[in-house]
C-alpha cells in the first residue's frame, strides 16, 4: 500500500522547545517494548526502517533522538517519512555520545537541533523535516539499482557461510508441541501484521486450528487477538514478558558463534526453554522448524517478501531467508493469500442468531396483521389435531 504523509501535521522543530522523559536504547525495537506516551526515544539506528518508525509512532513518542543515520542513502528506507509525516520531532546523527551521557528517566529538552540535560548540552543534530525526509527518500530512489546490486553480492557471500540450511543436517531441538501433519501459523511483527493476523482470525484460525508460532513480539500479537501461542521462538528480547509466562514451548535462537542475547532473561525469570542453534533471522528459525518438523502447510504472517524488506532487517545479506525458502518451497505461503482464498462460512452461533432472528421476524408478522393470526391459530389447530391423533395411535 502506497504510504502519503499527512501534510496537515510537518514535523520541524526550529523554533519549539520540546521536555520530556528519555527513553534509551541501543535497539529500537527493545526500546519500543518499554516507551510510554509522550516519551522522548533516544535511538541507535542507522537507515530507520518502516517497523521502527511505526512502532514508535504507536506508543505517541513526543520526539525521537537518533544517535545514527536515519537514513544513510544506502536504500530508500521509509522510516524518517513516517515518523515526520505523524508531527513527530526527528533529530537525526546526534552523535554516540548521547547514548552515554543520556539514562533512562532523564529528564531532557530539546531546542532546534540541541539536546539539554538540566542546563548542560549533552548532544546536537540535525532537525529533519517533512520535506526533508521526503527528499532523501526520492534521491534514493534514484540510486537503488547500486543499492540491489551490492545487496546481492553480499548475499551470495553469505551463502555460502550458511549453505547448512540447504544442504546439510539442521540440529533441530526436541520440542513437545506436536506439529506432524497440521498447519502452522509463523507470525513476525512485520508489514500489515496487524491486519493480516486479523484477516486470519476471522476464519483461517478457527476452521483449521494451526499451531500458533509467535516470533518474538510476535507472540503479542496473537495474545492481543486472545489467541494463544503454542510456540514462541527468538532471540527474546523484544517480546513481553506477558507472553514468555503466557504457557507457551519456549525457543531460544542462539547464532552460530554460541551468542543467545535472551538466555539470561529466561533464566532470571525461571522459565523451561529449549535451544535451536542456527544462522539467519529467528523468522527463518521459526519457518525451518516448521517445516522439519512436518508441518503440512505453513502461513506467515508479517514476513519479508520484497527487497526493500530484507534491507529494511539491516544485514549485509539475506542468504538465510533465500536458502529457508528453497528448503521449505510450496509448503510455505504468505499470510495475504490465505486471506484471499480462504472465506471462512458462519458460526454456529451466527447461525442459531439468524434462526433465532427469522422466528422473531415471524412472530411480529403474526402479532401485528389480523389475517396472519387467522392463518397461524388454523396452523396451530391443525399441528394439534394431527399430535393427539398419533397419540392415540400410540397408546
Amino acid at each position: 500500500m502506497l504510504f502519503r504523509p499527512k501534510r496537515d501535521t510537518p514535523s520541524d522543530t526550529a523554533d519549539e522547545s520540546i521536555r520530556g522523559i528519555a527513553r534509551v536504547d541501543g535497539r529500537t525495537k527493545r526500546l519500543i517494548g518499554r516507551l510510554q506516551p509522550g516519551e522522548i526515544a533516544v535511538i541507535d539506528h542507522d537507515d530507520l526502517d518502516r517497523i521502527a518508525a511505526e512502532g514508535l509512532v504507536e506508543r505517541k513518542v513526543k520526539a525521537v533522538i537518533n544517535v545514527a543515520e536515519s537514513s544513510t542513502g544506502r536504500y530508500p528506507n521509509l522510516g524518517p517519512l513516517l515518523l515526520t509525516a505523524a508531527g513527530i520531532p526527528l533529530i537525526d546523527s546526534a552523535g554516540p555520545e548521547a547514548l552515554d551521557a543520556l539514562k533512562d528517566g532523564d529528564e531532557i529538552r530539546i531546542e532546534g537541533g540541541r539536546v539539554f540535560a538540566g542546563t548542560s548540552q549533552v548532544a546536537s543534530g540535525r532537525v529533519v523535516t517533512l520535506q526533508m525526509a521526503e527528499e532523501s527518500l526520492d534521491r534514493n530512489k534514484r540510486e537503488i539499482s547500486a543499492a540491489l546490486e551490492q545487496f546481492a553480492e553480499n548475499t551470495l557471500q553469505y551463502m555460502v557461510s550458511e549453505r547448512d540450511f540447504l544442504i546439510e543436517a539442521i540440529h533441530l531441538p526436541v520440542i513437545e508441541t506436536k506439529l506432524d501433519g497440521r498447519h502452522a501459523l509463523v507470525v513476525v511483527r512485520g508489514y500489515g501484521y496487524k491486519d493480516d493476523l486479523a484477516s486470519l482470525n476471522a476464519g483461517y484460525i478457527r476452521d483449521f486450528k494451526p499451531v500458533l508460532i509467535g516470533v518474538d513480539g510476535g507472540a503479542d500479537a496473537l495474545l492481543d487477538l486472545k489467541l494463544q501461542p503454542s510456540i514462541i521462538i527468538g532471540d527474546m528480547d523484544s517480546v513481553t514478558t506477558e507472553a514468555l509466562t503466557c504457557g507457551a514451548e519456549l525457543i531460544l535462537h542462539a547464532y552460530s558463534d554460541g551468542r543467545a542475547p535472551g538466555k539470561e532473561r529466561l533464566d532470571a525469570l525461571g522459565l523451561k526453554y529449549s535451544t535451536f542453534e542456527a544462522p539467519g533471522t529467528s523468522e527463518d528459525v521459526a519457518i525451518l522448524l516448521a517445516h522439519e518438523k512436518g508441518a503440512q502447510l505453513i502461513v506467515a504472517v508479517g514476513a519479508r517478501v520484497s527487497m526493500i524488506e530484507f534491507m529494511d532487517k539491516g544485514r549485509k545479506g539475506m542468504a538465510s531467508t533465500f536458502l529457508v525458502r528453497l528448503r521449505v518451497g510450496p509448503k510455505l505461503v504468505d499470510a495475504k493469500g490465505v486471506s484471499e482464498l480462504h472465506r471462512g462460512g458462519p458460526t454456529q452461533w451466527e447461525l442459531f442468531g439468524l434462526v433465532v432472528a427469522a422466528l422473531v421476524a415471524m412472530l411480529i408478522v403474526v402479532a401485528i396483521s389480523p389475517i396472519m393470526r387467522v392463518v397461524a391459530g388454523g396452523i396451530f389447530a391443525s399441528v394439534k389435531d394431527v399430535w393427539f391423533t398419533l397419540v392415540r395411535a400410540v397408546t
